[in-house]
């Protein structure tokens, strides 16, 4: 082969190599490549759905964990039978979505009550991030189909601003299971970001510092997810064991560090704890700014669907409920 003849192939070769992608293909991957919807399930005509969170106190099965060392969970309390009939038909009249249970033993627990008792609610999907060593959880079902699950159990979080007797710094991520993000779908084209959490309880300085760092994490973390979406609409739910002029609360509804703060829709004057006699709120539906516009008026609450008597029965904790525009984009 002569040089000119080489310079031909070498040419042609070059064109092949630079040909463009066709502009259909660049860019334009079809969302249906990579969806979580599965192909049996079809969305009702319903242009709202409804979240229920509640802390159900030691919710626990009849049977021992043999890897967790806990007197109410190898031996349930007599009433446990009681509270599980009253907390089914809660659920029944509750009618939600979504459920976000903390301080309940398991989504398998969970999963069976619904397949047994609740069939004709049609809750398809179960998650949670279970602690290796303790039988209170924060666990969801949903009727619509769940995406990613963020689980923070291995995170280890600081206690900003305090030191011990002896002027150590702590950190912590014992409890850290107990917050968790899921990708939620209410309609095929609509994505939600629930945060259900169960912060650390008490009153002393030592407890405040670790929600407030539990918090700073979870801020970081929303703040990475607003980095790829900043429209991206958000719910966090959950017991917070802080009242809404906390310090704690202010990391979400005040924070100029977070690029798209909470709102608390419910009036601080209303109380959630204990269930028959309320005097301080520690339950929440937070919602960001995003998310706000698709929030119903008046409709997130603390709830009751039984006298105050019964409902304590159930739990410590009222429930809080709220219902959601369900918006295809």
């Amino acid at each position: 082969m002569n040089k000119l003849s080489v310079l031909l192939v070498l040419l042609m070769m070059s064109c092949i190599g630079t040909k463009s992608t066709p502009k259909s293909t660049q860019n334009d991957i079809s969302k249906d490549v990579f969806t979580v919807i599965p192909h049996d399930f079809a969305y009702s005509s319903d242009s709202t759905f409804k979240i229920l969170s509640w802390n159900v106190e030691h919710f626990v099965d009849q049977f021992d964990d043999p890897y967790i060392d806990n007197d109410r969970e190898n031996s349930p309390p007599e009433n446990m039978k009681l509270r599980l009939d009253l907390f089914l038909k809660a659920l029944k009249t509750a009618d939600a979505d979504i459920v976000v249970l903390q301080e309940f033993e398991s989504a398998k627990y969970l999963k069976q009550l619904a397949l047994d008792s609740l069939p004709e609610m049609e809750y398809r999907y179960f998650a949670d991030i279970p602690s290796h060593n303790w039988y209170m959880n924060v666990v969801v079902m949903s009727k619509f189909p769940m995406g990613i699950m963020y689980g923070y159990g291995n995170v280890t979080t600081p206690l900003p601003d305090y030191v011990t007797e002896t002027g150590e710094q702590e950190s912590q991520n014992q409890i850290n299971t107990r917050m968790w993000s899921m990708e939620i779908f209410p309609s095929a084209d609509y994505e939600i970001l629930l945060t259900g959490v169960h912060l650390k309880a008490g009153r002393s300085e030592r407890d405040v510092a670790m929600r407030k760092g539990q918090l700073n994490f979870l801020v970081s973390q929303f703040n990475r997810m607003l980095t790829e979406n900043l429209d991206k609409n958000m719910v966090l739910v959950g017991d917070l064991n802080a009242v809404p002029t906390s310090e704690e609360l202010r990391i979400l509804t005040a924070n100029n560090k977070l690029k798209n703060n909470f709102i608390d829709p419910i009036d601080t004057a209303v109380h959630s704890h204990p269930a028959n006699a309320p005097r301080w709120r520690l339950d929440y539906m937070l919602v960001n700014k995003n998310m706000f516009s698709e929030m119903i008026d008046n409709t997130v609450k603390v709830d009751a669907f039984f006298s105050a008597d019964t409902m304590r029965m159930i739990s410590d904790h009222l429930p809080v409920t709220g219902s959601f525009l369900r918006k295809d984009r």
